[in-house]
């Protein structure tokens, strides 16, 4: 609900069109932050969690250009992913052998193509599964990088501003995941 006031009335209306933009924005990183969260959380939930987390921070930078938003979410979305990581890490370690789903359930994404035919739809479930097996395998930093840089098509700049590094060390990253899943996906067939 916006409260207007009659003290300022310009600010309210110089605020209102920044947060229409934010809000579009948001609308549409949302299904690739999803599945960039879920691809390093491998919980459904969690990737929500994630997400939802890192919009609502995203909320207290609607004021700064439309330019800046587009690395500082992703930022904020991967310090909250390393951070959930983190947790998991500990207060699950003890309690499961590594790779084991504490809830037990699959952590893949159940999406199909309504127009396509059950062949197809099937052969699409395989392919991403398999990719998201092989992203899984990857190192963090190197599934970081391939996310950001070949999935979000971000420029080598934003990337490394993005993962806290230098545009050599996404390359590098970048080149030993695309080898890493080359590797694996050859390997599958």
């Amino acid at each position: 609900m916006l409260v207007t006031s009659p003290l300022a009335p310009e600010r309210e209306t110089a605020a209102t069109p920044g947060w229409a933009s934010l809000d579009a924005f948001l609308a549409e990183v949302g299904p690739r932050a999803f599945r960039f969260a879920e691809a390093g959380l491998r919980q459904r939930e969690d990737a929500l969690d994630a997400v939802q987390d890192a919009m609502m921070k995203m909320l207290a930078y609607r004021e700064r250009p439309a330019a800046e938003w587009t690395p500082l979410f992703w930022s904020i979305l991967r310090r909250r992913i390393i951070d959930m990581q983190r947790r998991a890490r500990f207060r699950l370690g003890w309690l499961t052998l590594a790779g084991d789903d504490p809830r037990g359930e699959d952590a893949s994404l159940d999406w199909a193509d309504t127009a396509a035919g059950p062949a197809q739809a099937h052969e699409q479930r395989e392919a991403y599964a398999r990719l998201v097996e092989g992203l899984r395998a990857l190192p963090a930093r190197q599934r970081e990088a391939f996310t950001l840089r070949v999935l979000e098509e971000l420029d080598v700049a934003t990337t490394a501003q993005v993962m806290g590094c230098s545009e050599g060390s996404v390359k590098t990253h970048l080149s030993r995941a695309r080898q890493a899943l080359h590797s694996y996906l050859e390997d599958v067939r």
